[in-house]
């Protein structure tokens, strides 16, 4: 017997993962889950546990944890079964309110079982946003926009990998009209393994950039693993590719669908958009069929992302009135290109850029390119912290990135971690002044880093904070900020 109230029945399951039942008849009786996690710690009651190995963790070890915290299905590879039958038959004898599940490979079987929870609802209007850079802020705007029209389910936060893709689509329920979901990627194949669980009808790429290229070896292997979105576009749907990417008609090959170029360099008569005046950090402003929208999130890049958002809106009906409304009532996404002025400890008033949720060479260049534009500043103060993942190709990534940032001639410019190192290099010889290297991230470096920049920060200069996720450089911005009453 099933629950009513169960996102899959035991039988969807068994097919969908080609699992085998593992334990008694009465182990079946009450079988039903309402969410599934994959870290033992995030279970609710009623979940589905899908335990799975990484080079550093066996999420098998936790099963105990979980039926102790109230899992009611659980996935076991079928190799740890067969290693070790005997507790599992235990744990199913003692635990008669929990399923386990057998099979071949736990996040191939979450994948697939996503999947055919994703069929369950053909009505719904399936959206994938993927790219170098720029992906979750991109899909805020479209959920923002798409809001004033439809109830929409979406990715929370940036969970688009092989795990968070599958585990944000169960979140889909009767009542939601749209799905917007992101796809990242780390690996070779991930988009194209994600893109069959969700199998988009609409599906943007902001761009193709240089993030991992340390692990996929060129831009063209990047452009060909993200293409993968489109690969299950149907005839009616459209494929959204950014008109400015020297890739723009390899991303198209062999899309079912149709095309639709967006960006600042479509003419106006085919976008409806056109531009009116760069605020520098109060945003952009321009018309979309008449209608002005005046967009908060600073830079030409930001741009470019809302009218993606604008061409996904339009296609799926949403008025320009309703866009306009969807994009001013967005903030900046958290730790992306947080523009905002604030007090520093020093009572000094400065405006503020943080932007420290992740780091490439494109997310660089075109973060110090908006930096070198900002006007009416007295002092740029850059912090800039390493970028992970780009293998052999890093020590010139960095230096790019150290020749970019001394051409806006920073009042002081501090490089933080490792990587890094090579750019210092750079400033040096070039006989640039103004530059501290700071090799550690621990948090006594956060401090020295704090104090440096307390030291010299006056009313009405501009700080950029910027770098990959692991650097955890938003700890500076909570050491220099005065605290807000």
């Amino acid at each position: 017997m099933t629950h009513t109230n169960s996102l899959l029945s035991l039988e969807e399951v068994l097919n969908a993962v080609h699992g085998v039942f593992v334990g008694f008849d009465k182990n079946k009786d009450n079988f039903a889950f309402t969410n599934v996690v994959t870290d033992s710690r995030n279970v609710t009651e009623k979940s589905l546990f899908v335990p799975l190995v990484g080079e550093k963790q066996n999420g098998h070890i936790y099963i105990e944890k979980a039926i102790e915290n109230g899992a009611s299905v659980i996935f076991i590879n079928k190799n740890e079964y067969e290693a070790d039958s005997q507790r599992f038959m235990s744990l199913a004898s003692e635990n008669l309110n929990v399923s386990f599940i057998s099979v071949f490979n736990t996040l191939t079987a979450l994948q697939d079982a996503a999947a055919c929870y994703v069929s369950k609802f053909p009505k719904l209007i399936k959206v994938a946003i993927t790219g170098s850079s720029g992906k979750t802020t991109t899909k805020e705007m479209v959920v923002s926009v798409l809001k004033q029209k439809y109830n929409v389910v979406y990715t929370q936060g940036n969970f688009n990998s092989e795990t968070g893709l599958p585990l944000s689509v169960f979140n889909i329920r009767a009542e939601h009209e749209v799905g917007v979901f992101e796809m990242g990627m780390n690996r070779k194949n991930e988009i194209g393994e994600i893109s069959s669980v969700l199998k988009a009808k609409y599906a943007l790429i902001t761009n193709i950039g240089t993030a991992h290229i340390g692990i996929l070896g060129s831009r063209k292997n990047i452009a060909l693993e993200k293409r993968k979105v489109f690969k299950y576009i149907p005839q009616d749907g459209i494929a959204f590719i950014p008109d400015s990417d020297d890739f723009k008609i390899f991303l198209g090959e062999n899309v079912v669908g149709s095309i639709c170029y967006y960006g600042e360099t479509v003419p106006s008569s085919q976008s409806g958009a056109v531009f009116v005046e760069d605020k520098g950090l109060q945003g952009t402003v321009f018309t979309l069929d008449g209608v002005e929208i005046h967009l908060k999130n600073a830079g030409m890049y930001n741009y470019r992302n809302a009218l993606g958002a604008c061409a996904i809106a339009k296609a799926l009906s949403v008025t320009p009135s309703q866009i306009k409304k969807g994009l001013e009532s967005m903030d900046s996404v958290n730790s992306r290109m947080e523009t905002k002025i604030v007090t520093l400890k020093n009572t000094h008033e400065v405006n503020l850029i943080k932007d420290c949720y992740n780091a490439n060479p494109d997310s660089m260049k075109s973060v110090l390119d908006f930096c070198q534009t900002v006007k009416g500043v007295n002092n740029k103060i850059l912090v800039l912290g390493d970028m992970l993942e780009l293998g052999e190709k890093s020590v010139a990534e960095h230096k790019a990135v150290c020749q970019k940032a001394v051409e806006i001639n920073p009042g002081l410019l501090i490089l933080v971690g490792n990587e890094m190192k090579a750019g210092f290099e750079y400033c040096t010889s070039k006989g640039f002044k103004n530059v501290v290297y700071i090799p550690e991230y621990n948090d006594e470096a956060m401090k020295v880093i704090a104090s440096k920049i307390l030291n010299f920060a006056q009313g009405g200069d501009l700080i950029l904070v910027k770098a990959s996720r692991g650097i955890a450089l938003e700890r500076v911005v909570n050491l220099i900020q005065e605290e807000e009453a």
